[in-house]
């Protein structure tokens, strides 16, 4: 497993990343447990999300992001006996031992799949990122907008920000940045 060096810090986001080779043939049983797993990390405290890609028709590879709020978070979820147990549980239909890394902060956008790969230059994060919610600054206050005006008390200085704020950062984070660092990666991952 691969830690990242900020792994004492608190204050940013967290990221198991879990890929599992299933082997041929176990891919409803792989479906059916990957629910149960899901729905399990989804009971403890700072979970945030999980992020599936699956492989092709006939594939064998998972790769599954499991977000938290911090790093102690996902380190209580990462070592709980319910993991382990459902680890156990689904064991006999891997094709070889799971890996788990775990990344903080805005590392995983941009770590590829390949486990010995490197997070690119923080300038290419840095532009890619700044490409990214530099648009929805613009757009998601306006779209704010018709309730604001409906709701004068949403336009509170404090409040207003914070709403649009949480809303950049979700779409950064669930809908829009995902697949753009993937789209990014040749470029990203090029020295």
């Amino acid at each position: 497993m691969r830690t990242s060096s900020q792994e004492g810090a608190h204050c940013e986001g967290a990221t198991l990343r879990i890929h599992h080779k299933i082997k041929p043939g176990a891919h409803e049983r792989y479906e059916t447990w990957l629910r149960q797993i899901i729905e399990a990390a989804g009971r403890f405290p700072g979970h945030q999300g999980v992020h599936i890609l699956r492989p092709p028709a006939q594939g064998q590879d998972y790769e599954i992001a499991v977000r938290f709020a911090g790093e102690e978070d996902a380190r209580r979820w990462r070592e709980s006996s319910e993991r382990r147990e459902l680890m156990a549980a689904i064991q006999p239909e891997l094709a070889q031992d799971e890996r788990l890394e775990f990344l903080s902060g805005i590392d995983y956008w941009f770590t590829p799949p390949a486990s010995d790969a490197r997070v690119p230059v923080r300038w290419k994060q840095w532009l890619i990122t700044t490409a990214v919610i530099w648009p929805l600054t613009l757009l998601v206050p306006l779209l704010w907008w018709p309730l604001f005006q409906a709701v004068p008390a949403l336009q509170t200085w404090g409040l207003r920000h914070g709403l649009v704020a949480a809303t950049v950062v979700a779409l950064v984070v669930y809908v829009v940045m995902p697949p753009v660092a993937r789209l990014a990666s040749p470029w990203l991952h090029r020295r």
